[in-house]
């Protein structure tokens, strides 16, 4: 690896001796810290169980990760400023670990809650700084694929990671579930160490460039379609396994097995709505709104039929698989001079609607039923898809 780097402090392309192995190694903690969010949701029941509280209660390990990862995602860039980013994001996946082994022995609810407020941190960490740098390490025509190949650790983390953690917490117990976790995170920050190049800043990110993007209105319009987008999702999926322990038919392995059929269908949306992004970005977002909002409306009336639910689940991974690198694709259009003031604003209403989808579907979980959150997530998502519509203009200009 080569130490030439350009007049602003970022690396050159042709210092990069493997950057798809790099790329790869930023997949691995997009990985991580999905897996590490996520797992409540395979676990919830025994979750709310061992720690002797209500679903919705338990729910918060996803909320208040979301809530802080939304906070941190911004504040983060700002605060690191010119650090190597290999560096920053090495020490993210170590933080993380820690968290999950506190997680593996929290003793009550409130201990676990700070535990998985630590993991929020370095959610937002790692998406602020990894989101944009799979164009910086393979740039020119191949960026969009390394883009896709960073954000295919969102997908790989359902196929394998959540449904793992899930089996293993059924078969020892969810303490254990979130111990291996640990062991990822180690294992991950150990990868990132090895394999990634020197990374300095690009260019300081100032808290000012923050309202700056706002005022895009590509940026704007944008934002507020993923965060429709998102919260109807999470308000919907975070009790998604409540909802398929409803229908005739399943139990805890064939759940285990829908779920892992959502995540293979993931990581092929998230290759195909990537290079639909590519083709026609102004498009592709407001089309996989609509989409997600229709399947998730349409596991309403089909909860009777275990081949129809089965079927709208694979959907909802295929079509959700897309959104986080259509997103990212329409903000690096939209913003080209602010790359990763743009992923962090992105990682931060991304991870803000995750956090209030999963309490707003708590409370109607709690309430109305596990049912009815299919109808909270499809509105908003549905919401999404007329917002990013409305947006496409802007987009196109950004194009």
């Amino acid at each position: 690896m080569s130490s030439t780097t350009t007049r602003g402090g970022r690396a050159a392309p042709e210092a990069v001796r493997r950057p798809w192995a790099a790329v790869l190694a930023l997949a691995a903690a997009t990985f991580a810290v999905v897996t590490t969010e996520m797992l409540p949701v395979g676990l919830l029941t025994s979750l709310a169980a061992g720690l002797d509280v209500s679903a919705g209660t338990a729910g918060l390990a996803l909320t208040l990760p979301g809530l802080l990862a939304a906070l941190a995602a911004p504040l983060l860039p700002v605060a690191v400023r010119r650090a190597d980013r290999r560096t920053v994001l090495s020490a993210l996946l170590l933080l993380l670990a820690a968290a999950d082994l506190l997680s593996a022995l929290a003793p009550h609810i409130a201990v676990l809650l700070l535990a998985r407020a630590v993991v929020g941190v370095c959610i937002g960490g790692v998406w602020a700084v990894a989101a944009g740098l799979g164009a910086r390490l393979v740039p020119g025509p191949a960026a969009g694929r390394a883009t896709a190949l960073v954000f295919s650790g969102i997908a790989v983390a359902s196929v394998l990671g959540v449904p793992a953690g899930t089996y293993l917490g059924a078969l020892a117990g969810w303490r254990w579930a979130f111990a291996a976790l640990t062991a990822l995170a180690l294992a991950v920050a150990a990868l990132l160490a090895v394999a990634l190049p020197p990374l300095p800043a690009e260019r300081p990110v100032r808290l000012g460039a923050f309202p700056e993007l706002l005022r895009t209105p590509a940026v704007a319009r944008g934002l507020t379609a993923i965060a429709l987008l998102v919260t109807g999702h999470f308000a919907a999926y975070t009790y998604v396994r409540p909802v398929l322990e409803r229908v005739p038919g399943t139990g805890p392995g064939l759940i285990s097995v829908l779920l892992l059929g959502y995540g293979l269908a993931g990581i092929a949306g998230t290759f195909a709505g990537g290079a639909l992004a590519a083709r026609v970005p102004r498009r592709a977002l407001p089309a996989i709104a609509a989409a997600l909002g229709t399947v998730v409306a349409l596991l309403v009336p089909a909860g009777g039929s275990l081949p129809a639910s089965a079927a709208l689940l694979t959907l909802w991974g295929l079509v959700y698989g897309g959104v986080s690198v259509t997103a990212q694709t329409w903000l690096s259009a939209a913003a080209p001079g602010a790359r990763e003031a743009a992923s962090a604003l992105f990682a931060g209403v991304f991870n803000g609607a995750i956090a209030f989808g999963a309490f707003l579907g708590g409370r109607v979980a709690d309430g109305a039923g596990a049912t009815a959150v299919l109808v909270l997530g499809a509105v908003p998502a549905l919401l999404a898809a007329v917002a990013a519509g409305y947006a496409r203009g802007a987009a196109a200009d950004a194009r």
